[in-house]
């Protein structure tokens, strides 16, 4: 039996081009995956990434850095770029770790403090954020030639583990409550409404040098619910319940759905003739990590069965494995945008290319635990040499013998959210008792378990 790793090994890295070889000390615990309980398992890979967002953050910032590479070849040279969508799933994995032992609270506070008053003077476009951001300068980092303004998704992923630390601290002392009011500031300094152009939908992109001209109206289902629901939930720029049923749900078309392994799709994943029936897994978790799924429903579906179904789905069309790949079954499963051999690629049925993608099973523990706790104790026991300091790599190839020990942050982040919400319900938990999400909710007609009657 191969041993493995419970926190950090000893590691010898090449740098980037003129920097020197690193060694990191880390601790190595000599026993099997098969003698450890499934909690010990769990704590193991909660702690390893999140420590991603910990001893891995960008050093001037505390924010997330996109990607780490623990080869240090960055093809692209940005490893001082930090991400604003991984950076909101990182505030919440912090949250977890502290509660769990992880991390000292007082460190986690002035952490969270530090990354806070980073984003306060970092560029904003309207309020928003940009997709990345230079962890040095806090100017925008280009995601493409026009994305180079405000991101209202990744600014909708960021304000969701934001909201969830003001939640945490919401009682505290006089420090922790200033932590508070300088969020809840800058929550109130987006503009969703703005970025309706003044229609009935929301529209991804903004920036100052192109203005529209991505022109990418976001509608249909994918992994943006919680920007409408933030931007419907928003006390200073909200949007109406018009701009989610039209935008959003296209009129009612989002719940035209589809049967796939005897499992109802609940809505319409790909309303542009996609040839696959679900989406990459991570359009379960982006925006489920802090609004929770339990009894959340609305006129277009009832989003536990929407999820619980999409990871089904995911795991039936892995037991077929219609084109035969290496490895793929039971405990071998799950795809979603993430690393490939021919580079980053959104990995789902009808775009399979024998890729698994670690956070697609992990990050579904709450709707599959039986199947993704397999999917955990094979890869700590049996594909061991895919785990690093900061958990399991991004994605392998069992098919093509293919592996990178590289991470991604957005793929990292999900693991010990809902690792979390699956173990104890803390961060849905935390989320869901923010008075301006409940009332967001409510305008757009959800029903939810945290939503009072409304005669009460």
């Amino acid at each position: 039996m191969r041993l493995f790793l419970i926190g950090l090994v000893l590691l010898s890295l090449p740098g980037c081009k003129d920097s020197k070889t690193e060694s990191q000390n880390q601790e190595v615990v000599t026993t099997t995956s098969d003698s450890l309980s499934d909690e010990a398992l769990l704590d193991t890979v909660q702690k390893q990434t999140i420590n991603y967002f910990w001893e891995g953050a960008n050093k001037n910032s505390g924010l997330a850095a996109e990607r780490i590479h623990l080869d240090g070849i960055y093809p692209s040279n940005d490893k001082n770029v930090v991400t604003i969508g991984g950076s909101g799933f990182g505030f919440m994995a912090l949250i977890a770790g502290t509660e769990r032992g992880f991390i000292p609270k007082d460190s986690a506070f002035a952490r969270f403090q530090k990354m806070v008053n980073f984003l306060e003077k970092a560029d904003r476009f309207h309020g928003a954020w940009p997709h990345w951001l230079d962890g040095t300068t806090g100017k925008v980092k280009p995601f493409s030639k026009f994305d180079d303004g405000g991101d209202l998704v990744e600014t909708a992923f960021l304000v969701q583990g934001m909201l969830t630390v003001a939640e945490y601290y919401r009682d505290g002392n006089e420090q922790e409550q200033a932590l508070v009011a300088q969020i809840e500031k800058m929550w109130e300094e987006v503009e969703w409404d703005w970025y309706t152009q003044g229609k009935n939908t929301l529209y991804w992109h903004w920036s100052p040098n192109v203005g529209w001209k991505m022109n990418f109206p976001v509608g249909g289902y994918n992994e943006a619910l919680i920007m409408y629901v933030l931007a419907a939930a928003s006390p200073t720029h909200p949007i109406s319940k018009e701009v989610y049923e039209q935008g959003w749900a296209l009129n009612g078309k989002i719940a035209k759905d589809t049967t796939a392994y005897g499992l109802r799709t609940v809505l319409n994943h790909f309303e542009h003739d996609d040839e696959a029936i679900v989406g990459p897994m991570f359009w379960a978790h982006y925006s489920y990590l802090g609004l929770n799924p339990k009894g959340l429903s609305d006129q277009y579906g009832d989003y536990w069965k929407l999820n619980v179904n999409h990871a089904k789905i995911q795991y039936e069309y892995a037991l077929e494995n219609p084109k035969g790949y290496k490895g793929y079954g039971p405990e071998v499963w799950g795809m979603t945008s993430s690393y490939s051999m021919k580079g980053y690629d959104g990995h789902r049925p009808g775009n399979d290319l024998g890729v698994i993608s670690p956070t697609a099973a992990l990050s579904s523990m709450p709707y599959t635990p039986t199947e993704s706790q397999a999917f955990l104790r094979n890869m700590y026991t049996n594909l061991d040499t895919l785990v690093g300091k900061y958990g399991p790599y991004d994605a392998f190839s069992l098919q093509d013998d293919w592996y990178l020990p590289r991470y991604l942050a957005i793929d990292q982040g999900p693991i010990p959210v809902m690792i979390e919400n699956y173990r104890s319900g803390l961060l849905w938990d935390l989320f869901m008792k923010n008075e301006d999400v409940l009332e967001g909710l409510q305008k757009l007609g959800f029903e939810s378990p945290y939503l009072k009657p409304e005669n009460d």
